[in-house]
């Protein structure tokens, strides 16, 4: 799908700030041991490195967009129809903390309250992502295609959550299995969503989640050239909650497959 051969001025800098917040984030990853964790809920780690880099990406992005809004995981924000930029400092903390490469940083732009541009780090694997909507995909800078060869090895990431009603989630997984998908479960949905859109899977499904976790990889996957699809649930009062979201991104074959799966999938 890709149309531009040079990036937006504003995708080059906001892919620079990612850039500059991995090589922190790997700092941080070479030495973990040193860190101080402290443990917000089962699964669920915040450390000395997330605020850290979030930080960072926050003051960058003031000082380059400073008539843009900020959300941040670690730090929080509001969410209106106005540009926004949304942050995941490390996504995949479990993973970083036990040495897995399978983490990144992510970084997203919302406009009435959709992702239009994505940039997604990975330090360990040296790999940079970015893309707007309508305006193709860049690793490390240059043009990227997804590989969509041997389409029929199926394989799907399926993220997961603390939330999850695990009769609910385990009756998905035996669906997805009964209809011959491999499933992978990489605790972290940039990684999924990442390997979907580069074509190492078929595609990411998750049913609960938040903003600042699909904001940069929903581009990706949309540029890729994946039906995706992301929706909000709404608070008590009827507004739109990022905190409690769901996507799904994938190849037309697992679209089609996951339709009689997931009662609130709506392709259209």
């Amino acid at each position: 799908m890709m149309t531009n051969t040079t990036m937006t001025s504003r995708l080059a800098m906001a892919s620079q700030i990612a850039a500059q917040a991995a090589e922190l984030a790997l700092g941080f990853f070479n030495r973990r041991d040193t860190i101080e964790v402290s443990s917000k809920r089962t699964q669920d780690f915040v450390s000395e490195a997330d605020v850290a880099v979030e930080q960072f990406i926050r003051r960058q992005l003031a000082e380059h967009f400073p008539y843009d809004a900020i959300i941040g995981e670690e730090l929080g924000g509001v969410l209106t129809d106005a540009p926004c930029w949304v942050i995941d400092p490390i996504d995949g903390t479990s993973n970083f903390l036990r040495g897995s490469p399978l983490w990144g940083v992510s970084l997203g732009l919302v406009e009435n309250k959709k992702p239009v541009a994505g940039i997604v780090a990975l330090p360990v694997l040296n790999d940079l992502f970015a893309a707007e909507s309508g305006k193709g995909i860049f690793l490390n800078g240059k043009p990227f295609r997804r590989d969509d060869r041997f389409g029929d090895v199926q394989i799907v990431s399926l993220g997961d959550s603390s939330d999850d009603k695990l009769d609910e989630a385990s009756a998905f997984y035996r669906g997805l299995r009964a209809a011959d998908w491999s499933v992978h479960c990489y605790r972290c949905t940039t990684i999924g969503m990442v390997f979907a859109a580069k074509g190492i899977i078929d595609g990411h499904l998750q049913r609960r989640t938040t903003l600042w976790d699909i904001a940069g990889g929903a581009v990706l996957c949309q540029e890729a050239g994946l039906h995706t699809l992301v929706k909000f649930a709404k608070t008590p009062d009827g507004t739109d909650n990022y905190r409690h979201m769901s996507v799904a991104a994938g190849t037309p074959n697992l679209m089609s497959d996951i339709a009689p799966l997931w009662p609130d999938y709506d392709p259209r």
